[in-house]
């Protein structure tokens, strides 16, 4: 089956976790696939390692460094994948950062350097693939990254989850400004997902004291999922495929839970 034959694709924070599967499964699918992160040596490696990958469905594969906060280095990115692929026709917003802190605990600098990435990166991203879309004169798909924490707030978390919040605001706002140009926007909301991300909120919970030993956080947020474990990135890929296929093409404004039943809304 391959549901996203000949699309031309771009996924940030590729260079690992969520962003990364989701990249090898689109390239798994006929896709060519431009991985984009902002670590330029570890997102060149993964691109790399996937040559064989997109060869063997029929794909191609390029990587680029990117800020997604920054406007000049984003369209430097898709110029490079429309040079690459000769169009654009899927874009996933998945870069993302979390530094937890306590409620009280929060900074202005922890606030704005995730604000910046998730909030920010998410509206650039978007603006600078719709008015691609609009240049070729093409049906477009933009596909956002959610979370869990877009549902509900996390006490040492905050910033993240408002952020993620405002991901599903862009994601419907978007919807709306961008249906006349035959352009849907989409998104996906993972719940808890053994990634290194994850590693280093764990990491970052201990030293602020939200948790005594490596794990615990996991163990205490994932307790209540009805599959009864934790995610694995491949458990996302079937959704976020679908999503830039054709078979989603009626879809636009929504976001998709994928969290394991961890979270009924």
């Amino acid at each position: 089956m391959a549901r996203v034959s000949g699309r031309s694709c771009i996924v940030t924070g590729a260079a690992r976790g969520i962003g990364r599967a989701i990249g090898e499964a689109l390239l798994d699918e006929g896709a060519d696939v431009c991985f984009a992160d902002i670590n330029g040596a570890l997102v060149k490696n993964v691109a790399t390692a996937n040559k064989d990958r997109a060869a063997q469905s029929g794909g191609k594969v390029i990587w680029a460094e990117v800020d997604v906060a920054d406007r000049t280095q984003v369209r430097a990115m898709i110029d490079k994948s429309v040079d690459a692929f000769g169009k654009l026709d899927v874009k996933f917003n998945n870069a993302g950062v979390n530094k937890p802190m306590n409620f009280l605990d929060v900074t202005e600098e922890n606030w704005n350097f995730i604000m910046r990435i998730n909030g920010l990166g998410c509206l650039i991203g978007m603006q600078e693939a719709a008015k691609q879309f609009i240049r070729q004169g093409t049906p477009g798909k933009i596909i956002n990254t959610a979370s869990i924490a877009s549902r509900q707030g996390f006490d040492n978390v905050a910033p993240y989850c408002a952020s993620k919040w405002g991901v599903v605001s862009l994601t419907q706002s978007g919807a709306r400004g961008l249906a006349k140009h035959n352009i849907t926007v989409t998104g996906f909301a993972p719940g808890v997902v053994a990634t290194e991300m994850w590693e280093e909120v764990d990491r970052d919970l201990m030293e602020i004291g939200a948790a005594e030993r490596p794990g615990q956080a996991m163990e205490e947020f994932s307790a209540e999922i009805l599959k009864g474990r934790v995610a694995t990135p491949e458990d996302i890929t079937g959704t976020t495929t679908f999503l830039a296929s054709k078979d989603s093409d009626y879809m636009t404004g929504q976001i998709v839970m994928i969290d394991g039943g961890m979270t009924l809304v």
